[in-house]
């Protein structure tokens, strides 16, 4: 029995000692891969200083004490980028093209570091005083650690309205003013690039990032995107743009192939991207993840090279997304500057190639010149210094206002707005526990979130204490299901909370001594996971359920009830809008949320917001339904680490390994317009507590641009916004098109009863024009066009039409 036991207890600590030595091996590989590799610097021994030469003062960078042309801020930041480039060392300049691993985003302790949390950097050069210029997540608002080892300080940011909240607003003012914001809190914190905005287009609802981006319809989006670009950047802090190109699912994002025309690249995915970059020059733009006819977008010279510089103009640097592509030498020939976060691999395979001229000093000089012009652009050059304390409480107004400016009220049956004294019985876990924002790189850790609840109660009403004290016994009783997971967690664990169902003697309960009855219905999703129909596009049957039961209940005893949507995408709603008095779209608005409802709600704010996407009546009728994933499989982060093996292509799985655009530009209301169907909700859709009414359209017309002018006035009896939508239609078209596409939109100041205001609207004459296979280059069809003004796809007020008689203009 002895022997036995001693042999069994040799077997186990070999087995331990075995596992031992592998976890050490792991251990190496991943800090050797990841976190330790590029080229070894020393830190100088002397500081930094001011000196003056020729009355100039100046930082000496280098501690030569002399001025070099890099260190002369009188000088062109192109002049001093070349000046750098040539003190380089050829390993220096390939250093420059990859991140320094992962130690900033997982906040590992440093002495180097200065910002945990921050997703990304560019290397330093320490010999001559070129600081490590930081990159941090995201779209709505930075993301960095809050809290630090090191001190007893926070560092929260805000977090703002999801991006799709921004677009319902239509108001690019506005989407300035929170970029001026976010940059603002970028700048004081130190980081130099905010990776944002995200203007991909919402090709199908069940995308789980369609809350970073802005809208089905590129015009949409570009314009929001250039705004939040402007703002952003206002700041001397650099953007990326992303992810260019054509990433709208997350299902298998690391491989998936777009297999589309060029025709519907151009027209529906780059277009966004183009505007941005004519009207913003963002300083950077991230390449995206996918493949695009059989290439990956961060090695598709064509992409990032001859459409995005070429053709468009773009200055900036391309940087990929986090372990985007497999091939870094292919990468910076193709015009990806910077991959990001790094790694061991990448840094191997540029210094070999530049070694054996596999990979030329042209095209890392090509890049690196545009990364030191990033940096010597940055705050970090002019000595900046931070103070780690924005003003939180000033970007918390500038959230609120924006979040009730974005939100959409679908439906209103002489209950909206309330009168304020009101007492309002609660229902649906949301109310209690609302929904900031989606989860992964787009999410922000906020301070807090403003419940519907505290939101509420903070404008004045009252709130039923029998469902409340019942939602908290509920959530007492399920304590593990409330926890919310965090930062990486959360993408792989989405919080999800167990519903609450209310007894029927609640219910009567509360219909008898509450005034109104709110349903809250709460969504969330994000990065790495897509949608799925059933319990997510759809409602699940406890939900039905409760807004049929609520909504009988209380119209039983006399009373309204309303449906408060907190989502960051859309749902089905065509088979329960009839049972609720009102419906407010609230999607995600940020921290403080809870409060921007309530100030709808209250009538304090009239809703203006529009749709940025159709609300279909199901999910199949969205032409992309038909090649897009369905079962909502969560991606492989390993595949990011160690890369994705290339299939066969009789091994290829639809809509994983690829994905075939088959509607083409057919997409949202393109396709529900052209095909006549039934929606729920049109693009473009929103409801007002007052009335407008649009006067006579004038259009002056040129070779190159439609001048158009609307009178709107304010013929109700509360002050409130407008949206004006401008489309354009050709009836006697030659080319397959849809019926009417958005060109032109505006939004008016808020009007006093009986005010009126002018609208003017500017629509390139080239924007009519259509991608033509035949001549690979845009085409414009002469004749007559129809230009239709008003406040949805499906709700034109005036038309008018207009000769355009060009065969053909340059785009």
């Amino acid at each position: 029995m002895n022997k036995v036991l001693k042999r069994v207890l040799k077997i186990l600590l070999i087995v331990l000692g075995v596992l031992f030595i592998g976890v050490l091996i792991g251990g190496f590989y991943i800090n050797s891969a990841l976190f330790s590799f590029g080229l070894k610097q020393s830190r100088p021994d002397s500081d930094i200083v001011e000196i003056q030469a020729d009355g100039f003062s100046f930082l000496d960078l280098n501690r030569n004490g002399s001025l070099e042309a890099y260190e002369d801020s009188r000088l062109s930041i192109a002049d001093r980028a070349e000046d750098l480039l040539t003190r380089l060392s050829l390993e220096e300049k390939v250093n420059l093209l990859k991140g320094s691993g992962l130690k900033s985003m997982v906040s590992m302790e440093d002495p180097d570091l200065l910002i945990p949390g921050a997703a990304g950097t560019i290397e330093p050069i320490l010999r001559l005083g070129i600081p490590r210029v930081y990159l941090a997540d995201g779209p709505a608002g930075l993301r960095i650690t809050p809290v630090r080892a090191e001190s007893d300080k926070t560092y929260y940011a805000t977090a703002f309205p999801i991006a799709t909240l921004l677009a319902s607003t239509w108001n690019v003012d506005l989407v300035q003013n929170v970029g001026r914001a976010m940059g603002n809190e970028a700048l004081e914190y130190g980081v130099d690039v905010l990776l944002a905005p995200g203007a991909n287009i919402q090709r199908n609802p069940l995308c789980g990032r369609n809350f970073e981006y802005y809208s089905e319809d590129p015009l949409l989006s570009g314009y929001m995107g250039a705004a939040m670009v402007n703002g952003i950047e206002s700041n001397g802090v650099g953007t990326s743009v992303k992810h260019f190109v054509a990433n709208n699912q997350e299902t298998s994002r690391y491989s998936n192939d777009v297999m589309i025309t060029e025709r519907a690249l151009r027209e529906i995915y780059l277009k966004g991207f183009e505007i941005i970059v004519k009207e913003s020059q963002p300083w950077t733009v991230m390449s995206s993840y996918n493949k695009v006819n059989g290439t990956y977008t961060s090695q598709s010279r064509k992409l990032l090279t001859d459409i995005l510089r070429d053709e468009w103009g773009f200055e900036g640097l391309v940087v990929t997304d986090w372990f985007g592509g497999s091939d870094a030498v292919a990468q910076i020939q193709a015009g990806n500057d910077l991959l990001e976060p790094g790694t061991r691999k990448q840094w191997k395979a540029l210094k070999e190639a530049s070694e054996e001229g596999t990979l030329s000093e042209a095209d890392i000089n090509t890049s690196a010149r545009r990364i030191l012009k990033l940096i010597l652009g940055s705050k970090k050059m002019d000595n900046y210094e931070f103070s780690n304390a924005p003003d939180l409480k000033k970007h918390a107004r500038i959230t609120r206002e924006s979040a009730s400016e974005g939100m959409v009220l679908l439906k209103n049956e002489q209950v909206l707005p309330l009168r304020g004294s009101e007492k309002i019985a609660l229902f649906g876990v949301s109310s209690f526990e609302f929904i900031a924002g989606g989860t992964g790189s787009g999410d922000v850790n906020e301070a807090y979130t403003v419940s519907l609840q505290e939101g509420l109660i903070n404008a004045g009403f009252s709130i039923d204490p029998n469902t409340s004290a019942a939602f908290e016994t509920h959530r007492k009783n399920n304590a593990d299901a409330f926890i919310k997971p965090e930062g990486f967690e959360a993408m792989t664990n989405p919080y999800t909370p167990p519903q609450f169902i209310p007894s029927t003697e609640l219910l009567k309960q509360a219909a008898g001594e509450a005034d109104v009855a709110i349903v809250t219905l709460g969504r969330n999703s994000g990065e790495g996971e897509d949608r799925v129909e059933k319990d997510d596009f759809l409602l699940t049957d406890t939900e039905k359920d409760l807004i049929q039961a609520v909504s009988e209940t209380f119209h039983k005893a006399g009373k309204k009830c309303l449906v408060v949507m907190n989502l960051g995408g859309v749902i089905e709603t065509a088979s329960w809008k009839t049972l609720p008095d009102a419906i407010l779209l609230a999607w995600q608005g940020g921290q403080e949320g809870g409060n921007a409802v309530a100030d709808i709600l209250s009538g304090k704010v009239n809703p203006s917001g529009k749709l940025p996407m159709t609300f279909p009546v199901h999910l199949a009728d969205h032409a992309s339904s038909a090649n897009f994933p369905m079962d909502g499989e969560p991606i492989s982060f390993t595949d990011a680490l160690f890369g994705v093996e290339e299939k066969a292509e009789s091994e290829k799985i639809p809509n994983k390994d690829f994905t075939k655009y088959e509607e083409g530009i057919y997409v949202g209301y393109r396709h529900f317009d052209k095909a006549d169907l039934a929606v729920s909700y049109p693009f473009g859709y929103g409801l007002s507590y007052t009335r407008f009414q649009m006067g006579a359209m004038e259009v002056t017309t040129n070779d190159t641009i439609l001048d158009i002018g609307i009178t709107v006035k304010n013929t109700g009896g509360i002050p409130g916004k407008e949206v004006i939508q401008v489309y354009s239609s050709k009836p006697d078209t030659g080319v397959d098109r849809p019926r009417r596409e958005l060109r032109a939109f505006g939004k008016t100041p808020l009007l006093q009863p009986g005010d009126s205001t002018r609208i003017q609207l500017r629509v390139p004459v080239s924007e009519l024009s259509y991608w033509s296979e035949e001549k690979s280059d845009w085409a414009l069809e002469a004749g007559t066009y129809i230009l239709e003004v008003g406040t949805s796809s499906r709700d034109l007020e005036l038309s008018l039409p207009v000769e355009v008689g060009m065969a053909q203009v340059a785009h």
